[in-house]
């Protein structure tokens, strides 16, 4: 379960209500996701918020953009919510795909795949304990899980993809710009990248979706969100992703949770559309029915 945080009335009390929903409720994990030049908290700073309100679920950033963020820097924070989740950490990267958030945090938009590339080999890195340059001491603390947390990547296209398998333990997907019906192809696509790059495992697939479940107007809910989510990409492709969201409605969500339990999808994200803890009780509800 995401958290709403990119829901304009998010505040205090939701983080309050909604992290220790999500630790009773029947999830496995506890997500949110990266924005600069949004209205939405910063992910790392609630993310560790989250970490110290829940006992069992796992915390799971989808995704950090690290291209954006000092590597050292990103080591020590990734590690000290390993601490503070008792080792409950899984950690989604990729390069995401808003120039304007780079600008904000005053990084290069250029060598963004590569990047990504080597900002994951150094985190492992600086884990192992390896300090970060000659003669200095490591970036502390030590992650509770040894060798730092699993790390699973926000990739999409077919060279991103073949990028990821040299080094993700497997993929943080989502489906805010597709069917959920073609989750199966999804799937199909990030086993075979890992396949070619000669890993004998298969990878961990995660993936995600926007949903609503708003009494009223589930469908107008849930479009208008992904309107105003997208309207950094031009009012066009704002209007192209609304219409592609079709998830409203309790039969609706049990229908696509069904869809990627038949394509065989590790773990479902769910991302909600709303900030009102009804919303959170109305999920479990639907939940408990599947």
């Amino acid at each position: 379960m995401t958290l709403p945080q990119m829901v304009a009335d998010y505040d205090r009390s939701t983080t309050l209500d909604w992290c220790r929903g999500i630790d009773a409720g029947p999830f496995h994990s506890l997500a949110c996701g990266e924005r600069v030049t949004w209205r939405n908290q910063e992910m790392l700073v609630l993310l560790s918020a989250a970490a110290a309100l829940t006992e069992r679920v796992m915390i799971y950033p989808t995704v950090i953009v690290a291209p954006i963020h000092g590597t050292g820097l990103l080591a020590k924070q990734i590690a000290t919510l390993d601490v503070l989740s008792g080792g409950r950490m899984v950690v989604g990267l990729g390069v995401g795909g808003r120039e304007q958030d780079y600008r904000a945090a005053e990084a290069p938009f250029r060598r963004r795949y590569a990047r990504l590339d080597e900002q994951a080999a150094e985190l492992r890195r600086l884990w192992s304990g390896e300090p970060a340059f000659p003669d200095t001491d490591p970036i502390g603390p030590p992650p509770v899980q040894p060798g730092g947390p699993r790390l699973l990547a926000g990739s999409q296209g077919p060279k991103s993809l073949a990028r990821a398998a040299k080094w993700a333990d497997g993929i943080c997907g989502q489906l805010m710009a597709q069917p959920v019906e073609s989750v199966a192809d999804e799937v199909v696509k990030y086993r075979t990248a890992w396949s070619d790059a000669g890993r004998s495992e298969a990878p961990y697939v995660t993936t995600g979706f926007w949903y609503s479940l708003d009494p009223d107007r589930p469908l107008e809910v849930l479009q208008r969100y992904a309107r105003e989510y997208a309207t950094i990409f031009g009012d066009g492709i704002a209007e192209w992703m609304a219409g592609m969201q079709t998830v409203a409605g309790p039969e609706a969500l049990q229908a696509a949770i069904e869809t990627c339990r038949a394509a065989e999808v590790d773990e479902l994200v769910l991302v909600p559309t709303s900030s009102a803890i009804a919303e959170l009780e109305r999920t479990v509800a639907v939940l408990e029915d599947s």
